[in-house]
């Protein structure tokens, strides 16, 4: 694991979340991913290697993502230097590096863009700031390209709505088309397409994990919970980030999704084929292996004969699904159109505790003192529900249900303004720590003051990337590792399942008290 360079967090723990720091030339230029190799290159369609030809290669596909894109050229001509998204980013306010300003990032390709696609960067090039791509530029494009965790929060303060993520995504798909990769995130696309998920989890190691799961929520409940694995004519196909087979707080947001459907009375079924939610795709701006992977939902939804597609807690995930999934793999009218397409589980869950289908001891949650984290694509790339917010309210509609005590986090840090984890677009890899504990900064900064004004003692999240970040830096903050839940955890601790001793337990203590 790369070391946090002259940072120490439990000092930088206490101060105002959106503080803006001294300002820090080049401090995060040596920050960089480990390289793609020729394998993890072929497994997605791109060079091994960097290509003799790169410089053209790379303008010629810019070129073609300007050709297929309206909205990437408009991003890149429309900027005035307003200044107003320069203090937003998580990374700027951790790093003090100007580079990550959202603007300056920006304008690492733009330069280029300016320099070959405009006539103005044609003829008078040092007047629009317009330069080449030369080794410099693209050694600089992939460090900083992979400090944007494409979370979008600059975009909601651009007057003109600029998505840096868009920009991200396309100098990414540049470096692949050339050769350039990134290791982490294009290895575990590969992993999809050959196993079905990001963990390389085989379907025996999977319908072994499902069947220990099983036998712990019988031995904790007294009540058989089943875990179904490619159950043909099911109504419901919940695809889940891998994650949740693997790892807390995961694996208990699962067996909290079961239990959820086990009262409820629906059937459902995982699938071996579509064992993930996530889409790399998505981190590395390639729409081909966005499609690819998307693919393989639809797939699995059609061979099992499902009428309904739900999704589990992930954040990037549910942004594919909301936004992108009918374009890319859709239509999906083999599916039943009196429900949503796609679902949250958290929508399905609510949905069910708003009928009054649902019972709650929230007393199972009193040792939690709980804040939640809006995670940035869910926040601002998605909906929830029929009405706008949604993906604000249901998630903490949800945890008010199941918990006593509940407390928001500063509002300039929370909702649309929400920051990210630290570790989403692809960096949630041991080689990027440093840049990853100076990026989590304002969350826990902000999650610090919660946690002194009312006594909150856990963060609850519904992305399996924030909550394998925040497993890894609230320690570093002072935090205890486990204080990072999901909210179906919440859901599984608070749970009156029919016939389950919590049930007969509660039931019993309120006849008692009159």
């Amino acid at each position: 694991m790369a070391a946090v360079t002259g940072f120490d967090p439990k000092a930088e723990v206490h101060g105002d979340p959106i503080e803006i720091p001294t300002l820090a030339c080049g401090a995060m230029a040596n920050s960089k991913p480990f390289a793609a190799g020729p394998a993890h290159q072929a497994a997605l369609g791109f060079p091994g290697e960097l290509v003799e030809d790169w410089h053209d290669k790379a303008i010629f596909r810019l070129g073609e993502l300007l050709e297929n894109s309206r909205a990437l050229r408009v991003y890149l001509d429309s900027c005035v230097k307003c200044g107003a998204c320069t203090d937003k980013c998580h990374y700027f306010l951790g790093t003090g590096d100007p580079k990550n300003m959202p603007v300056a990032r920006q304008d690492l390709l733009r330069k280029v863009y300016r320099r070959h696609f405009t006539w103005a960067g044609k003829v008078v090039p040092w007047l629009v700031g317009a330069e080449d791509l030369t080794k410099d530029v693209l050694a600089d494009w992939y460090s900083y390209f992979h400090q944007c965790s494409q979370c979008r929060r600059c975009s909601v303060f651009c007057p003109y709505g600029i998505d840096t993520a868009e920009i991200s995504m396309a100098a990414r798909d540049i470096m692949d088309t050339i050769g350039m990769g990134q290791k982490y995130s294009n290895e575990i696309i590969g992993k999809v397409f050959s196993v079905g998920n990001n963990l390389g989890l085989p379907p025996k190691a999977l319908k072994a994990t499902l069947a220990g799961l099983e036998d712990e929520i019988e031995e904790e409940t007294g009540v058989p919970v089943k875990l179904p694995l490619d159950v043909k004519g099911a109504d419901v196909l919940l695809v889940t980030p891998s994650a949740d087979f693997f790892a807390s707080p995961h694996m208990e947001g699962l067996i909290g999704y079961a239990k959820v459907f086990h009262e409820a009375g629906v059937s459902w079924t995982l699938s071996t084929y579509a064992s993930e939610a996530a889409n790399f795709g998505m981190f590395v701006g390639s729409q081909e292996n966005m499609k690819k992977v998307a693919l393989r939902i639809r797939k699995a939804a059609q061979d099992l004969g499902v009428k309904r597609l739900v999704f589990g807690e992930c954040g990037h995930a549910w942004r594919v699904a909301y936004s992108f999934l009918d374009t890319l793999a859709g239509p999906f009218d083999f599916l039943d159109p009196a429900y949503p397409v796609p679902q949250h589980i958290c929508e399905f869950t609510n949905d069910l505790i708003e009928a009054g289908k649902l019972r709650f001891d929230k007393a199972a949650n009193d040792s939690f003192r709980l804040t939640f984290h809006d995670s940035c694509n869910v926040a601002r790339a998605s909906r929830m529900g029929d009405a706008p917010g949604g993906q604000f309210e249901i998630p903490r509609a949800v945890l008010r249900a199941t918990c006593n005590h509940f407390f928001d986090m500063a509002p300039e840090t929370t909702r649309e303004k929400t920051f990210c984890c630290g570790g989403g677009g692809g960096l949630l890899t041991d080689e990027l720590m440093d840049v990853r504990a100076k990026g989590a900064q304002p969350r826990m900064r902000a999650l610090q003051e919660v946690a002194e004004e009312h006594g909150v003692t856990h963060m609850a999240a519904i992305c399996a990337i924030c909550k394998a970040q925040f497993s890894k830096v609230l320690p570093m903050y002072g935090f205890d590792r486990e204080a990072i839940v999901s909210v179906h955890q919440m859901v599984s601790n608070a749970i009156l399942l029919t016939g389950s001793r919590q049930a007969e337990e509660y039931d019993a203590r309120r006849k008692s008290a009159g």
